[in-house]
C-alpha cells in the first residue's frame, strides 16, 4: 500500500544518499543489505507514483479531447 504522505522528491533524495553510501564502501555487509532493501522499496514506490501520474495526465488529456 502506498503511503499517502509519500514524497517522490524526498524518495529520490534518499535513493541518492543511499547510492553515495554504497559507492563509499564504508559500511558493513549487513548495513549495505538493509540500504539496498530500502532503496529497492523506494524505487518501487517511485515507479508506482510515476504510473499514477501518467494515468492522471492521460485521463486529463482524454477528457480534453472529448470536449
Amino acid at each position: 500500500m502506498e503511503n499517502k504522505h509519500f514524497s517522490y522528491d524526498k524518495a529520490i533524495s534518499r535513493i541518492e544518499e543511499i547510492l553515495q553510501v554504497l559507492e563509499s564502501g564504508e559500511k558493513g555487509m549487513d548495513e549495505l543489505s538493509e540500504l539496498v532493501k530500502e532503496a529497492a522499496e523506494l524505487v518501487k514506490q517511485c515507479k508506482g507514483k510515476l504510473r499514477m501520474t501518467e494515468e492522471e495526465i492521460n485521463k486529463a488529456l482524454n477528457q480534453e479531447d472529448d470536449n
